[in-house]
Order: C-alpha cells, then sequence, then structure tokens
C-alpha cells in the first residue's frame, strides 16, 4: 500500500472513516528529524501490507489538521483506530519502534 497524502478534503474518508488503524505522520519539508522519518515510513508500510495504512499531513499546508490534534513538535506520529486518536509519539523514532506503535 502507498502512503497517503492527506488533506482536510480526504481526511474524514482515509482517516476517520478507514477500516484499518491508521499511523498520521504530521510532517513539514523543512523539518530534518521528519525527512530521516521517510523512508522509515515507507519500510514500516512496505512491511503492514494492509494491516495499517501510513498516512502524512504537511502541518504547512494543512494547518487546521495541526491544531486540531494540537501537534506542537514534528515529526508527531498519531494512531488512529475506528476515527478516534489511541496513540501519540513525537520525535524521531526507527523503523522497529514505529512498526510496534503501528501496531499498539
Amino acid at each position: 500500500m502507498a502512503i497517503l497524502h492527506i488533506t482536510k478534503e480526504n481526511f474524514e474518508k482515509e482517516v476517520l472513516k478507514s477500516d484499518v488503524p491508521v499511523v498520521v505522520d504530521f510532517w513539514a519539508a523543512w523539518c530534518g528529524p521528519c525527512k530521516a522519518l521517510a523512508p522509515r515510513l515507507e519500510e514500516a508500510d512496505s512491511q503492514l501490507n494492509s494491516e495499517v495504512k501510513i498516512a502524512k499531513i504537511n502541518i504547512d499546508e494543512e494547518e487546521e489538521l495541526a491544531a486540531q490534534f494540537r501537534v506542537m513538535s514534528i515529526p508527531t506520529l498519531l494512531l488512529f483506530k475506528n476515527g478516534t486518536p489511541v496513540e501519540k509519539s513525537v520525535g524521531l523514532v526507527s523503523t522497529e519502534e514505529l512498526l510496534e506503535f503501528a501496531k499498539k
């Protein structure tokens, strides 16, 4: 499954109404740790198959979504289950930590 790019237009459909859990990465193009996390997200996505979706929200383009979920630092990962954020991780994580986070 490919990593989804989320906007306020597709947020409800892809995240809130998803049949599977969704890990949402709040990031920005100027953020070094966010760039370091990107290949780890790709790797985790390939290992998770269709069990969990991975999505990205650019905080500079989607300020409302970042504010709605009180994202103060990036990268921030939120795990959504049944449309509700159930776990949060702030900062750079390893691929292993990412997989563990996604499976909570």
